[in-house]
């Protein structure tokens, strides 16, 4: 490794100025991430000497521009440790990825009877397309019930899941809990019933290694942008039997084998889910992306973001009029809480004006937030280059944030 975590910050520009006054703090990693210098340099890169369209053009830019464009499909092949590159797709992000394989997959395989397995913990983005599946195809959603602090009981899950599921699809690391679901469990429940496992991976992805054939899911969906990589970018993994039976659900330019007036076949994997002009700066910065983090060591990186998030609870824990929302269990990388009587999108400005970034609101899981019996929460969220003194200015401020409503 020759990258130290220490050694983080100065490779990241946008910590070089000052918010209000104050050297920046952020705090809304699980928003999206900031970018290093070796992903921005390789996308002004590819601009400014292999600019050109993939997969078509037979001159100079165009093979450089294709090459750039599959090594990176490689390199998250190798990231998610999946069998074949064929199985990897490359998307817009997680939402985009979720909304293929329900509409790709999931509508073609639910039908009146069926059932679809989630939970209230989901991301509005793991939640909105499993709804359309079930009013589209007559199939029923069924929650698995979440236990007071907001985590799984494997029980629950043995119990939610029957002969009539066709498809779990569960988050594995929670937005708003940050609590490490059991999906290596809950696939081998899925399959014992002939369903499948679809797994959002969008904040797991950026903190520890994933084995996509070890956890045994079927599908894995990611963002580049929540792992220091571009925005507009990310990959949807499937093993390789189901997406050679699915459809495409988009269709045009170089996703198609053969095109007549009436009729059309698609190509071979992944290309056949892929229409159109992609996202080729994106995904060489993401193929970057990840050879910035595999170089870090993505074992070091959640050691350190454990790390911070409990240095943070046990500071937080110790502040009257701070309630942490969620379980006290171990967490990876975030804290969601709420200041008795201040309003967390308050808590949000007054933290800005110390340079502090942090999110503030229902963070796309409102059903979540019902079941805590709260509209909104405040969240912060580390990563790589985040330090014990960024969670020191945190803790300071919210000090400072009680002063000033009490006095208010």
């Amino acid at each position: 490794m020759s990258i130290s975590l220490n050694e983080l910050r100065s490779i990241f520009p946008i910590f070089n100025q000052q918010i209000n006054g104050n050297p920046l703090v952020y705090l809304d990693n699980a928003a999206t991430t900031q970018k290093p210098l070796q992903v921005i340099e390789a996308i002004q890169h590819y601009y400014e000497w292999d600019n050109a369209n993939v997969h078509r053009g037979i001159h100079t830019l165009g093979s450089r521009a294709t090459d750039a464009y599959e090594k990176a499909r490689y390199k998250v092949a190798r990231f998610l440790q999946a069998s074949s590159v064929q199985e990897i797709i490359f998307t817009r992000g997680t939402t985009s990825g979720l909304n293929l394989i329900a509409s790709g997959y999931g509508q073609a395989v639910c039908g009146i009877g069926d059932e679809i397995v989630i939970s209230a913990m989901e991301h509005h983005s793991n939640l909105l397309p499993w709804q359309q599946v079930a009013q589209a195809t007559g199939a029923s959603l069924t929650y698995i019930p979440l236990q007071s602090d907001g985590t799984l009981a494997i029980q629950d899950v043995e119990k939610a899941i029957t002969s009539r599921t066709k498809v779990v699809s569960m988050s594995h690391v929670s937005n708003v809990l940050g609590t490490v679901n059991p999906v290596k469990e809950i696939a081998a429940i899925a399959h014992k019933h002939g369903a499948v496992l679809v797994v959002d991976g969008a904040q797991s992805a950026p903190h520890i290694r994933v084995d996509v054939q070890d956890l045994d899911c079927d599908f894995y969906v990611f963002s580049g942008h929540k792992m220091c990589g571009p925005t507009g970018i990310g990959a949807l993994y499937g093993k390789k039997d189901h997406l050679e039976q699915m459809h495409p659900i988009e269709f045009g330019g170089e996703m198609i084998d053969d095109v007549g007036l009436y009729e059309s076949s698609w190509r071979e994997l992944p290309w056949k889910f892929e229409a159109g002009t992609p996202n080729i700066a994106g995904a060489i910065g993401l193929g970057t992306a990840i050879d910035f983090l595999e170089e870090i060591g993505l074992e070091q990186i959640e050691a350190h973001d454990r790390y911070l998030t409990q240095y943070a609870l046990q500071q937080m824990n110790e502040i009257d009029g701070i309630t942490i929302i969620g379980p006290e269990c171990e967490r990876l990388g975030l804290i969601t809480f709420t200041i008795d009587l201040i309003h967390p999108h308050d808590v949000a400005t007054v933290l800005d004006t110390f340079g502090i970034a942090i999110r503030a609101g229902h963070h796309c899981c409102q059903p979540l937030m019902r079941h805590f019996e709260v509209s909104a929460t405040a969240r912060a969220s580390f990563y790589l280059y985040n330090t014990e003194n960024d969670v020191d200015r945190l803790i300071e401020a919210l000090l400072q944030t009680q002063t000033f409503f009490k006095s208010s």
